[in-house]
């Protein structure tokens, strides 16, 4: 027993519940790469101002929330709490948005960390696979990303999430509707943090979860009622184009988000089967986030969606994923000239992609046919030194538990045949 444990809140990989985690993110990233996005990877650690800046100083992220440190240089980081002030941050740094092909379109995976009370679904280190298009003002494109996360859901089987949608407006008229709203809830019994976020920004009060808040919110301005005539155009063409290609939402005209950088679309993936830490995913557009961290103006859009949550989702449906073998074909060697034979014929096989392994060590026959057994594999191959002298190994099914032998110069074709 090790002395050391995994820190409170976070999890180790580990197989075979691994190839679910590694399943899903092959998921949702192929169709980001069939449809023009590159893939971006950042730091793990930014400074501290990037996420001040970008994600909003009132917002529990920031103030409560990420794991920030000084260093030895006097440098104020914090490790990612999320992925799209990074990513904009790494395109604006290297140009990307003047390379003259706007959008640019990127993705990328990895872990993100939040100081938060652990619980089910919700954990202080993360894995999330995101999407940015950056530079690009098109109801077009905001649908093209809600429809590319629906499609990798509904790839995977998954079928009992909801997409919830709503419009944050713009500069024009949510300011307007701020306003409105901060009237509204000054009249309310809140506790002293709350009222201060009231003053700095009231939109993040709508998604405060407590109930003691939440009932006194019946009847708060809606900020559909203040949207400008071009915040409303641009909305319903989202809805249009996703309505077209069938992807069903549900309008929810409370739903904020817990970001500041957040204007107009703004989108959530929720599963029922997850408790309270029903959101799975969610995004939206980003117009203003360039320029609060220094770069042009470049309007964009983007998502993130969780890894782990998603494997809960499946299991909460009962969706199991066909998941490769790890291991097709294992090999026994009885002896010295067994393990050198065998062992040129694995490392043939994996060399034609086929997946293979050999039992190390002496371990006897009766041992390596257990390894055998709990490799999974459909073909075992065992050798000893009477097989070798009349130039063939054993071939054993798994499944039928027939075995035959084949010659050793055979086994690699052989096993492609048999596997296809």
């Amino acid at each position: 027993m090790s002395t050391f444990k995994a820190p409170k809140g976070t999890y180790d990989l580990i197989p075979p519940d691994s190839a679910k985690y590694l399943a899903v993110r092959e998921a949702i990233a192929a169709p980001l790469r069939n449809s023009g996005y590159g893939y971006i990877e950042t730091p793990g650690f930014e400074s501290v101002e990037l996420f001040a800046r970008g994600v909003g100083e009132s917002t529990d992220i920031v103030t409560k929330e990420m794991y920030a440190f000084e260093t030895k240089g006097g440098d104020r980081l914090a490790l990612r709490p999320e992925g799209t002030a990074s990513v904009l941050r790494a395109a604006l740094e290297a140009n990307l948005h003047k390379a003259g092909n706007l959008p640019v379109k990127l993705w990328y995976s990895g872990s993100y960390y939040r100081y938060e009370r652990p619980q089910k679904g919700r954990y202080r280190h993360f894995s999330q696979v995101g999407a940015e298009a950056i530079g690009a003002e098109d109801p077009a494109l905001d649908a093209e990303l809600i429809v590319l996360a629906d499609q990798a859901y509904r790839s995977l089987g998954l079928r009992n999430f909801r997409i919830l949608l709503n419009s944050l407006g713009d500069k024009e008229c949510r300011p307007v509707y701020r306003a409105a709203l901060q009237d509204f809830l000054r009249g309310l019994d809140l506790d002293e943090d709350t009222r201060r976020r009231v003053d700095i920004n009231p939109l993040r009060v709508l998604d405060d979860k407590r109930e003691s808040v939440q009932k006194q919110l019946t009847g708060a301005p809606l900020l559909r009622d203040y949207l400008c005539d071009a915040c409303k155009a641009y909305h319903e063409e989202v809805r249009s184009l996703l309505v077209a290609q069938g992807v069903a939402f549900e309008d929810d005209p409370k739903l904020v988000r817990g970001l500041d950088y957040y204007t107009r679309t703004t989108f959530e993936f929720v599963h029922d089967g997850l408790g309270s830490q029903s959101a799975v995913g969610g995004g939206g557009r980003y117009d203003g986030l360039s320029e609060m961290i220094g770069g042009p103006a470049l309007p964009s859009v983007g998502w993130a969606l969780g890894v782990d949550r998603t494997v809960l989702a499946l299991e909460a449906e009962g969706v199991e994923l066909q998941l490769p073998a790890t291991t097709s074909v294992f090999a026994v060697p009885l002896g010295e000239e067994a393990r050198r034979v065998l062992f040129a014929k694995i490392t043939e096989l994996r060399k034609v992609g086929i997946a293979a392994d050999l039992s190390y060590g002496d371990k006897g026959l009766k041992g390596a046919m257990k390894n055998a057994n709990r490799s999974g594999a459909r073909y075992t191959l065992v050798a000893g030194e009477r097989d070798l002298a009349e130039g063939v190994v054993q071939l054993k099914d798994m499944e039928s538990g027939e075995q035959t032998p084949i010659g050793v110069n055979e086994i690699v074709a052989e096993l492609e045949s048999r596997l296809g």
